[in-house]
């Protein structure tokens, strides 16, 4: 029976009318509950290009365009001032396409000024029927305005070990603001208990130098194996993963048939999965309740109904002031942006909840505060929010 423990406050504009979520590469099935109605929408909403089923945006520091990656194996760039599209035609590498996997995050290095390196995720086939996540970095070169390259890709990472099915590859890449420590989302794979498990990297978050190498100081080195590149572990399907203005590192993951979660990532913490739940399996079987396990670390929300989130910004507040620091969220299931407050890190509060006619996949926050948000599947579109006047 699915848990309605927690219940954050749902609010939504009705500006826009909710779609159906269902599609067979859904994370979450569970219903959604209807919102309740919010104030009038606080952006204006403008539809530039459309993509095939793009997994992430990047903001390229300098220029401001926007680099898109498609599930299926191909990267496009979206410039705003002139409305161009352009492709990478070369360097990226062969992926594993189907269910949830393809090609995956894209993330510029933080020295991206001085090496022109950029840092793809994707699926990556293995022996026989299994496949798992891989990390690859190369250096980016555009020749003109239409046409870009990766050149010397390569692979600094794989998820340990390849196992079968087509989900949870997580694979979100993230560096910290000093720019010395690389951190990716390792999801589970659907197997459960290989998260409790460190002598493998399902089901956790790795800390690595930004050439792949295991970093030092983590938790559980001393264990040999691949358990030295972990820093923390029990995790379920991680889609987002994001370091807050207070330098803190944050997860947005996914249930099963009820409880996503917000975390606050910290060193060599236990989150739970497949021990614990805010939700239950699909099936209808019962998982223990996170207040079972006080030794275990709590979301600081968690949602049930599900909202599938898609990814996650914390938000500079140029544009609008008054969400400085807090987190907006890109849903799946309730075709909307949550905006979360976690002035509590212990307890965070989802405040407001947007409401669009499509399935959100990513969001990213332009040089100047506006906003981009990318649809899901098919013929998504890219959407630019800026304030209304």
């Amino acid at each position: 029976m699915t848990k309605f423990r927690l219940f954050a406050a749902l609010l939504s504009t009705a500006a826009f009318g909710m779609a159906s979520c269902s599609d067979a590469n859904s994370d979450n099935s569970a219903v959604q509950a209807a919102a309740k109605s919010d104030s009038a929408i606080p952006f204006k909403i403008e539809q530039t290009a459309t993509f095939d089923e793009p997994w992430a945006i990047a903001v390229e520091p300098g220029t401001g365009l926007l680099f898109i990656t498609e599930r299926g194996g191909t990267i496009k760039f979206y410039d705003p001032k002139s409305g161009q599209i352009g492709s990478v035609t070369s360097g990226i590498p062969k992926v594993d396409y189907g269910g949830q996997g393809g090609l995956g995050d894209i993330v510029f290095a933080p020295d991206y000024a001085q090496s022109g390196m950029v840092y793809l995720s994707w699926a990556e086939a293995g022996a026989g029927d299994t496949r798992g996540a891989a990390v690859g970095r190369g250096k980016l070169s555009c020749d003109g305005t239409t046409s870009c390259s990766i050149d010397g890709l390569q692979v600094i990472w794989r998820q340990t070990p390849k196992v079968s099915g087509r989900g949870h590859y997580s694979h979100r890449i993230a560096f910290s603001p000093d720019g010395q420590y690389l951190f990716i989302s390792s999801g589970e794979r659907q197997k459960k208990d290989p998260a409790q498990d460190l002598s493998n990297t399902l089901g956790t978050i790795v800390r690595l130098l930004p050439n792949g190498t295991p970093a030092p100081g983590n938790p559980f080195a001393d264990r040999g194996g691949v358990s030295d590149q972990i820093w923390s572990y029990g995790h379920r399907n991680v889609l987002g993963l994001k370091f807050d203005s207070e330098g803190r590192l944050w997860d947005l993951e996914h249930g099963p048939a009820g409880g996503d979660e917000l975390n606050l990532v910290e060193k060599g913490k236990n989150y739970g999965w497949p021990l614990v739940s805010g939700g239950d399996d699909y099936n209808g079987d019962p998982i223990p309740d996170p207040s079972t396990r006080p030794d275990l670390q709590k979301a600081a929300i968690s949602w049930t109904p599900v909202i599938a989130p898609g990814d996650f910004i914390f938000y500079s507040g140029k544009l609008w002031p008054e969400w400085k620091g807090q987190v907006l969220i890109a849903n799946l299931k309730t075709t909307s942006i949550s905006r979360v407050s976690v002035a509590n890190p212990e307890k965070a509060e989802e405040i407001a909840r947007y409401s669009f006619d499509n399935r959100l996949r990513d969001i990213a926050e332009a040089g100047d505060g506006t906003l981009w948000v990318i649809e899901d599947g098919k013929s998504a579109k890219l959407l630019h929010l800026t304030p209304q006047q």
